[in-house]
């Protein structure tokens, strides 16, 4: 036993480090680091010599899940997108994995298993949660700069830019992340990209209304033209008003979502900290059958309340 604390916090940092080393180590080629900035085109591999065929719906088995999981390593590439975290599928899944075994083998030598337990499962969601605060405070900061960068676009508009050439201009006159996204746009063009499929790009790696809006409207007056600086203008107030509306609102409903909050993470809280101080006290309701029916039920109310509250305060404008 007193070697099982180091011994945890040790697998924990070799698989977190370990794993990033010998992935960032793997020699990528060019044309799939060309693919990252220019999009849907999938590198070429070799033809491999026609096998033999095998039955039917184990093919069909295989297909399936191969499209699975490169569904799901999309989603969370994308994911990992939106937060702007140069990380990969794998690495992310390491650090995941890495704070799992290594928090849940030091509460557990420090505490007891149940606490073990409770470590493992925090230290392997709680980076995905910071990864959502991540996404979500990003988002924030790119609804409110998107109004002033739209009329940046416009002015830019009239004084006789391109459009590129204004997009360039907010890449080194907007702070991240508008300027970050918006200068990933211009490379994007730059190595062959159109500017309808840049923009939308990064439509699909910022989920705002507001941006596709915008690109929605830039798009059709590619196609069929128009005074776009005037468009932009329109846009902008139209989104300016949404963000004031949408201000008043959270201010109006900041108290129930706050009590949505609170119903769902006090109980835990004193759980919690009532294991930490006496776990005795707490361990006939972990190990007895009424016990475990009462910690059900009290989650599954304690998730009715929060869902409850979080569908009433959750305005769409």
């Amino acid at each position: 036993m007193a070697y099982a604390l180091p011994a945890g916090l040790a697998l924990g940092v070799l698989l977190v480090f370990g794993g990033i080393y010998a992935l960032m180590t793997t020699g990528v080629s060019i044309d799939e680091r060309l693919a990252r900035y220019a999009g849907s085109k999938a590198v070429p591999e070799k033809r491999e010599k026609p096998q033999k065929k095998q039955r039917a719906d184990v093919d069909v088995a295989i297909l399936t899940s191969d499209v699975e999981d490169k569904r799901f390593a999309m989603r969370v590439a994308r994911d990992l997108a939106r937060a702007n975290l140069k990380l990969k599928v794998a690495e992310y899944y390491y650090i995941r994995i890495g704070l799992a075994v290594g928090l849940g083998l030091v509460l557990g030598v420090m505490r007891d298993p149940v606490s073990g337990v409770a470590g493992v499962v925090i230290g392997y969601f709680a980076p995905r949660f910071w990864v959502g605060r991540r996404i979500g405070g990003r988002l924030g900061a790119f609804n409110k700069q998107l109004p002033d960068t739209i009329t940046l676009l416009s002015n830019s508009l009239r004084a006789g830019s391109s459009f590129l050439q204004s997009t360039e201009l907010v890449s080194r006159e907007t702070p991240p992340p508008m300027g970050e996204e918006m200068g990933r746009v211009v490379r994007e063009v730059n190595l062959g990209l159109g500017m309808e499929e840049a923009l939308l790009n990064m439509v699909r790696r910022i989920k705002s209304e507001d941006l596709d809006l915008m690109v929605t409207a830039i798009s059709i007056q590619q196609q069929v033209g128009g005074n776009l600086a005037e468009v932009l203008d329109t846009i902008a107030f139209t989104i300016r008003e949404r963000v004031r509306i949408k201000g008043e609102v959270n201010t109006l409903t900041a108290q129930g979502r706050y009590s949505g909050y609170l119903v769902a993470m006090l109980p835990i809280g004193i759980a919690f900290m009532i294991n930490l101080i006496s776990p005795a006290f707490m361990e006939p309701l972990f190990k007895q059958t009424i016990g475990q029916i009462l910690l059900v039920t009290a989650g599954v109310m304690m998730a009715i309340g929060f869902f409850a509250i979080r569908k009433i305060t959750d305005i769409k404008i």
